[in-house]
């Protein structure tokens, strides 16, 4: 993938890939196992720095995660 809006801030390259992790975020939500917590990752093809983004999840999919 190519955009001229990142560059990768150790060696300057312009590609990546973009990917998404999933976390629990307390005590309860660990032992229930709810991935309540929402990542996107952004890495470098050259070098494989890695840069994370929170991003908000909804209510509907913790509810589905809980269930799952």
């Amino acid at each position: 993938m190519k955009n001229t809006n990142y560059i990768c801030p150790k060696c300057a390259n312009t590609t990546f890939e973009v990917g998404e992790i999933r976390a629990t975020g307390g005590t309860l939500s660990k032992i229930f196992d709810v991935q309540n917590k929402k990542f996107t990752s952004v890495t470098c093809s050259n070098c494989t720095y890695t840069e994370f983004y929170k991003t908000s999840t909804s209510a509907l999919s913790n509810i589905f995660d809980l269930f799952t």
